[in-house]
């Protein structure tokens, strides 16, 4: 009963993560996509300022260059989309990689921790993503968006290495997002919304605002829509283990990372009305290089082998996770529905099989029961002369 209310409290949590998620990204993708599409307004006071029909009805948006003459009765504040994301997502984290860390966070071939080494890494990994890149904001380099942006990558580059010479591919990925996530959640709780409360009470104390807020708010509002489609591919590549389950995993990441950069990239200079075909060209030109960096380079192996072989590798490593009632603690159900109890099962399932054991690696999961490459090598040869179960 305990697993199955954990199986509950994961689906509960990914799914509100989901649902705050698509509120935060939204309002952040159609401020900047307003922002881009502001027109000339006649009065000075206004930075510009948009028509748009939606939904039945017409709408009218004004920006002010610096703040209106009087604040109105009701101000809405777009923060708590933001910080539910953040929450729903620790809490994701938490429950699945550091409550379950020796399955999905440690890789004992990759470097032997302890469970709660591992999630002391992690969470100082946060809290060091984090403060590192506040640093770097907040100093003069925080002036030149073109310098600060190439530190930046460069840092996020070997963030990406780094995380992968400690957790398991899976586990370096989600903190990739997650270290990405804290940064965005951080720019909206310690930049835009304090410099907007400023804003707010320098207006009801009858001062102008500080220009410097504006200016602060809107660099790190750019900042979190350019991290968005990577953190969104961190986010579902753990379903995928073809992208992580590798030595050049890293490499894939950075290459996927940029190519989410620059779609954004370009959309927002499409809303500009000015979108040069080279941005586009290099974001597929880096998604191709990421699946050409996952291929498998395993070369074809001879020689044909016996299924009771196979079946004994299988019962030893595979069998305890999935049967049809999992003897592993905490698994009420085989993962994804994958039961390997019986040869016609075995056979079903040759394919993932061969990608999860030989191409990608990523089974068994931290390699818990300690499969060996020679056993490894003779799954291969069983699926490339056939996947024969008799």
């Amino acid at each position: 009963m305990e697993a199955y209310l954990l199986e509950w409290l994961n689906l509960g949590l990914r799914w509100a993560h989901v649902i705050v998620g698509i509120a935060w990204i939204g309002a952040s993708f159609y401020f900047i996509w307003l922002d881009n599409h502001l027109e000339p307004a006649r009065d000075p006071k206004l930075a510009g300022e948009l028509w748009a029909v939606h939904g039945g009805g017409f709408y009218r948006a004004e920006k002010f260059r610096l703040a209106p003459g009087e604040l109105p009765k009701t101000l809405h504040w777009f923060k708590w989309e933001a910080y539910w994301t953040w929450i729903t997502g620790f809490a994701l984290l938490a429950a699945m990689y550091y409550a379950n860390a020796e399955l999905y966070l440690i890789d004992p071939g990759v470097m032997p921790l302890s469970k709660w080494g591992a999630i002391g890494i992690g969470l100082g990994g946060l809290v060091l993503g984090l403060a590192v890149y506040e640093g770097l904001c907040r100093s003069p380099l925080g002036r030149n968006d073109t310098a600060l942006s190439v530190i930046l990558f460069l840092l996020l580059a070997l963030l990406a290495w780094g995380l992968t010479q400690v957790f398991s591919g899976r586990g370096a990925f989600i903190h990739y997002g997650a270290i990405l996530g804290t940064i965005m959640v951080g720019n909206v709780a310690h930049v835009i919304i304090p410099g907007q409360r400023r804003m707010v009470r320098a207006m009801s104390e009858g001062r102008e605002p500080d220009a410097k807020d504006g200016q602060m708010g809107k660099q790190r509002s750019v900042h979190n829509t350019y991290f968005t489609l990577p953190v969104v591919f961190a986010m579902i590549s753990n379903h995928y283990a073809m992208t992580f389950g590798h030595r050049w995993g890293w490499l894939v990441l950075v290459a996927l990372t940029l190519a989410g950069a620059l779609v954004r990239v370009w959309f927002v200079m499409r809303h500009k009305g000015r979108a040069p075909a080279w941005v586009w060209i290099a974001g597929v030109a880096f998604a191709a290089a990421a699946v050409f960096l996952a291929a498998p380079k395993r070369p074809a192996q001879e020689g044909s082998v016996a299924f009771s072989d196979v079946k004994r590798v299988i019962d030893t490593r595979c069998l305890s996770c999935h049967a049809e009632k999992p003897a592993f603690q905490g698994l009420a159900e085989a993962p994804k529905g994958v039961k390997l109890d019986t040869p016609e099962r075995i056979r079903t399932q040759a394919l993932q099989i061969h990608q999860q054991t030989v191409l990608s690696k990523a089974m068994p999961l931290g390699n818990l029961t300690n499969m060996t490459e020679d056993e490894r090598a003779l799954l291969d040869r069983w699926y490339r002369s056939g996947a024969n179960v008799k």
